[in-house]
C-alpha cells in the first residue's frame, strides 16, 4: 500500500473513534465517515506500521443507515463522529465497539461474557448540560467554539445540536459582549491575552445556569460592565464565576475561582436527589441518561440494606447517594477537595448520616481504612478514560469485596482491567449505555462478583 492508492473496500466494523474499519491485503484500513456494511472506493491518506487511514472517494454500496448530518459544521468539527448514521444503527455499532475491545484485550472473557444491547435515548439531541468553548480573536471579531478536527483552527459555533440550547445562547451572548468591550483574548500562545474559555453549565431539571470565564489573570478590564451585561444574557443565570488559569496548558481550569455574581454553585436534580455544583465539580454531562446509568449501577450492586459500599472516584457523591438508601454505609473518596466537600454537603442536605467522604487516592484511602478495620462489601468505580491504576486493582484484590461494579467510558481500558480483575472475579455481564449520542463514545456498567 502507498499514499494515494485507491481500491474497493468492504467496511466490516466501526472503530473506537467512529471510523469505518476494513481490511485490504491483511492490512487494517480506517475510513472516516464509512459505515459497517458499506462498500467504498478508498484512497489511502496516511500509512503507519500496522494500519492505514483512508478517505471515501466513491460510495459503491450505501448502507440503509446512512443519513445527511444535520449539523452544518459536522465534517470540520469532529466533536461528533456519527451524525451520518441513524440512531438505531449507532446503538448497535457502539455495542460492537465493546465486543471488539473484549476480543482484542480480554479474548478469554469475550467468549463467555454477556454483552447486553445498548440503552439509548428517546431524544438523542440537545442533551449536554455543559459547554466549554475556547475563545479566540480574528481581526476585530471574537469567536467561541471548538477546534476543527486535527487543527488549531477555531470553529465559531453558534448552535451546537448536542448542547442544551441555553448553553449556546449564553456563550454567543458572552463572546459578543467581550468583543464589544474590546477585552483582550488569549491567542493560545502568549499569556498577554486574558479571556481563554467560556464555560456554561445549566441545570436541566432546575433551570439554573452558571457561567465561568476562564482567564489568564485576575485583573480583567471592564469587568464590572462585563458581568452586568452577562447577567442580562438569560434569566436562568444565577452564578457567574471567574477561574484563573495562568499556565500554557490544554487543561481548561486553573486552581483559583472567584464568584463575580450570585451563588458559588448551581442546583441540579437527578431523580429524587439534588446536587449543588461548584464551577470545577464533575457532574455527568447528560443528566437524563445519567438516571438510566445510575439505575444500572444500582442493579449491578444488588444491595439488600446490609452492605457497606465504597464509591471510589466519587466526584460530588452522585453514585453513592443513589445507592445510599439500600446500603448499610457508604464511603467515598476523590482527589479534588471541592468535589469531596460537595459530596459531604449533598449527603448532609439529604439527611444521610451513614456516609463518609474524604480527599485522597482510592488505593491510599482504602488501605488506610483496612488498617482501621473497615472493608467494604461492594466497591463501585467510575474512573477517567485511563482506567484503573494497577495499584488500585491490587488493593481491590486484597480487600476482596463481594461485588465490584465498574462503570467505564473507555472500552479498551475496561477490557484490559477486566482481564486483570477476572483472576478473582466473575464478569456477570456488561451493560452498554449511550451517554453521548452522535459521538463514538460509549459507557458501560459491568457487574462482577467474587468467585
Amino acid at each position: 500500500m502507498k499514499v494515494g492508492q485507491r481500491f474497493p473496500l468492504t467496511i466490516k466494523r466501526l472503530g473506537i473513534n467512529g471510523e469505518g474499519v476494513g481490511f485490504f491485503k491483511r492490512n487494517v484500513v480506517f475510513v472516516k465517515g464509512a459505515i459497517p456494511g458499506e462498500v467504498v472506493t478508498a484512497e489511502v491518506t496516511k500509512l503507519s506500521n500496522n494500519f492505514a487511514e483512508a478517505k471515501i472517494v466513491k460510495l459503491r454500496e450505501k448502507s440503509p443507515a446512512r443519513q445527511t448530518p444535520p449539523c452544518v459544521v459536522y465534517e470540520e468539527c469532529g466533536g461528533c463522529q456519527l451524525q451520518h448514521m441513524t440512531y438505531d444503527k449507532q446503538l448497535v455499532e457502539k455495542r460492537d465497539i465493546i465486543v471488539q475491545a473484549m476480543e482484542r484485550y480480554a479474548s478469554r472473557l469475550a467468549e463467555t461474557t454477556k454483552i447486553r444491547p445498548t440503552i439509548g435515548m428517546d431524544e438523542p439531541w440537545h442533551y449536554r448540560n455543559k459547554s466549554q468553548f475556547q475563545v479566540r480573536k480574528e481581526g476585530k471579531r471574537v469567536y467561541a467554539g471548538l477546534f476543527a478536527s486535527g487543527t488549531h483552527k477555531l470553529l465559531n459555533i453558534n448552535d451546537c445540536l448536542v448542547q442544551h440550547p441555553v448553553t449556546s445562547k449564553i456563550t454567543v451572548a458572552t463572546r459578543k459582549i467581550i468583543q464589544k468591550l474590546n477585552i483582550p483574548v488569549y491567542d493560545g500562545k502568549s499569556l498577554d491575552g486574558i479571556i481563554r474559555t467560556i464555560v456554561v453549565r445549566t441545570g436541566i431539571a432546575t433551570g439554573q445556569t452558571q457561567v465561568v470565564l476562564v482567564t489568564t489573570r485576575k485583573d480583567v478590564p471592564h469587568l464590572e460592565e462585563l458581568v452586568t451585561r452577562m447577567k442580562r444574557a438569560d434569566d436562568s443565570i444565577v452564578s457567574i464565576t471567574q477561574n484563573i488559569n495562568r499556565d500554557k496548558t490544554t487543561l481548561v481550569f486553573g486552581e483559583e475561582t472567584i464568584t463575580l455574581f450570585g451563588k458559588d454553585t448551581i442546583h441540579e436534580e437527578l431523580g429524587e436527589f439534588g446536587f449543588d455544583l461548584s464551577s470545577r465539580a464533575f457532574f455527568q454531562l447528560n443528566p437524563k441518561q445519567t438516571v438510566n446509568l445510575y439505575n444500572e449501577i444500582k442493579k449491578a450492586a444488588a444491595l439488600t440494606g446490609e452492605e457497606t459500599v465504597v464509591d471510589a472516584y466519587c466526584g460530588v457523591g452522585t453514585v453513592g447517594l443513589w445507592l445510599a438508601k439500600d446500603a448499610k454505609e457508604v464511603r467515598g473518596m476523590d482527589v479534588i477537595p471541592d468535589s469531596v466537600q460537595n459530596a459531604r454537603d449533598n449527603a448532609k442536605k439529604h439527611g444521610l448520616t451513614h456516609t463518609k467522604y474524604v480527599t485522597g487516592t482510592a488505593e491510599d484511602v482504602l488501605a488506610r481504612w483496612k488498617k482501621e478495620g473497615f472493608t467494604p462489601d461492594v466497591i463501585t468505580v467510575d474512573p477517567p478514560r485511563t482506567g484503573l491504576a494497577l495499584s488500585f486493582i491490587n488493593t481491590v484484590k486484597s480487600l476482596k469485596p463481594q461485588r465490584f461494579v465498574y462503570t467505564s467510558c473507555n472500552p479498551s481500558t475496561l477490557a484490559k482491567d477486566l482481564n486483570e480483575l477476572a483472576k478473582l472475579y466473575k464478569v456477570d455481564y456488561i451493560q452498554p449505555v449511550d451517554m453521548f449520542p452522535q459521538t463514538s463514545q460509549i459507557e458501560a456498567v459491568v457487574s462482577l462478583s467474587l468467585r
